[in-house]
C-alpha cells in the first residue's frame, strides 16, 4: 500500500478501513465535520460538505466516499463539493453504496452486478442519483452494501430482546462490517478492479431465520410475527465479492451474530 487515502465521512466503517490500510503502511486522512473522537493516528479533516469548502482538501492518492443518504437532500451535491475542493483527481475512488437501489426486484431469483438499479424509495433514487454523480465526477468504483452488522450494530440483537414483531419471511442480505471494508481495500489495490460490486456474505435468509438464531444464542423466544409478513426482499449473489475475498471471514448470519454475542458476554 503506501499511499495516502482520503476517507470522507469516516465513521465507524471508515475508522476500520483505515485500520487495515495503516496495517499496510498507508496514511489515512479523515474528513468529518466534528474530528474530535477520530484515533490519534488518522490525520483530521475538518470539512462540511454540505457547503461549498474555503480551502482545498490535502492531496490523496485514493479516496473513499462513505457519505450517509440521511444525511443530505441529494448527495451529488456534496460529491461535488467534494470534487471541487481535491487538488488533483485520486488515483481511485471507491464510492460505498447500498443494494438498497436494487429495492424494486422480488426474491424469485439472485441479484447480480449485471441487474440494474430498481429503485422504489426517495433514498434509493438518491442513491442511484449518488453513485452517477460519483462515476462522472470521480470515475468512482461503486461497492453496494447489504445490510451492514459488527459490534455496535445491534438493531436485530434488540428487536430480540425487546420481543419487538419481525417480518419472518422477508428476504435478507448483509455483510460483516469486517469484510465489507476488507472488500473496500481490495478494491483499492487489485490492480483491474471490478467497476461494480456487490458487498453480501454467503448465506442470504429469510429474517426469520437470523432472529432466530439470535434468540437461541440468548435464550430467548423468538420475536413474534409481524403481520401483515408479505415475504419481499431480494437475494444477491456474491459471488464476485467472494472471488476478489478468496474467503469471507465472516461467511454467514450464524457465525457473526455468534461472535458478537460471545464478545458481549465476554
Amino acid at each position: 500500500m503506501g499511499r495516502t487515502t482520503l476517507i470522507a465521512g469516516c465513521g465507524r466503517l471508515g475508522l476500520r478501513i483505515a485500520a487495515l490500510l495503516q496495517e499496510g503502511g498507508g496514511e489515512v486522512l479523515g474528513l468529518r465535520r466534528d474530528p474530535r473522537d477520530l484515533p490519534v493516528r488518522i490525520t483530521p479533516v475538518v470539512a462540511d460538505l454540505s457547503a461549498p469548502l474555503t480551502s482545498p482538501l490535502p492531496p490523496a492518492d485514493a479516496l473513499v466516499i462513505t457519505l450517509p443518504p440521511s444525511g443530505f437532500a441529494d448527495l451529488r451535491v456534496p460529491l461535488q463539493h467534494l470534487r471541487d475542493a481535491v487538488p488533483a483527481l485520486p488515483v481511485r475512488t471507491v464510492l460505498i453504496s447500498s443494494t438498497r437501489v436494487l429495492e424494486g426486484y422480488d426474491a424469485s431469483r439472485p441479484l447480480t452486478e449485471a441487474d440494474p438499479p430498481r429503485p422504489r424509495s426517495e433514498r434509493a433514487r438518491r442513491l442511484v442519483e449518488g453513485e452517477e454523480a460519483a462515476r462522472e465526477l470521480f470515475d468512482a468504483i461503486v461497492l453496494r452494501a447489504a445490510g451492514i452488522y459488527g459490534p455496535g450494530r445491534d438493531r436485530l440483537i434488540r428487536a430480540v430482546r425487546e420481543q419487538r414483531p419481525v417480518e419472518h419471511d422477508r428476504r435478507t442480505n448483509r455483510i460483516h462490517e469486517k469484510d465489507l471494508a476488507r472488500a473496500v481495500v481490495a478494491l483499492l489495490e487489485v490492480p483491474e478492479p471490478p467497476r461494480l460490486l456487490h458487498a453480501v456474505d454467503a448465506a442470504p435468509a429469510p429474517l426469520g431465520e437470523v432472529v432466530g438464531h439470535i434468540a437461541a444464542q440468548l435464550d430467548l423466544p423468538v420475536p413474534p410475527r409481524a403481520l401483515p409478513d408479505p415475504g419481499a426482499g431480494t437475494v444477491l449473489d456474491g459471488t464476485a465479492l467472494h472471488r476478489l475475498l478468496g474467503h469471507l471471514e465472516v461467511p454467514d448470519h450464524r457465525a457473526g451474530y455468534t461472535a458478537i454475542l460471545a464478545g458481549e458476554s465476554a
